[in-house]
């Protein structure tokens, strides 16, 4: 069994349940987030703070956290490889 991720306020997820991690700021990512509210898939972490990072699992689940990516990824396990897409745009305007 994996090790749990803080994601932010108390909430912990299973780290070799994680896909990919993703950043919310894009058309694609709400369509995404819009898709599994409506499966009833969307597990939101963000305790309602603005969702800054999208975990998608291996079971379909989308989990949204308040967290960066940068962050949910840097306390990923060591040796595990993570799949970690951050939107270029937001990097360049900061």
């Amino acid at each position: 069994m994996g090790r749990l991720i803080n994601i932010g306020y108390g909430n912990q997820i299973n780290s070799d349940k994680i896909v990919a991690i993703i950043n919310p700021n894009s058309a694609p990512s709400r369509r995404l987030i819009q898709s599994a509210k409506d499966q009833g898939s969307v597990i939101d972490g963000s305790q309602g703070r603005k969702t800054k990072s999208i975990i998608i699992t291996d079971s379909g689940h989308v989990i949204l956290s308040a967290l960066l990516p940068e962050t949910i990824s840097s306390r990923y396990p060591a040796g595990h490889k993570l799949n970690t897409i951050i939107d270029n745009e937001e990097e360049d305007n900061e």
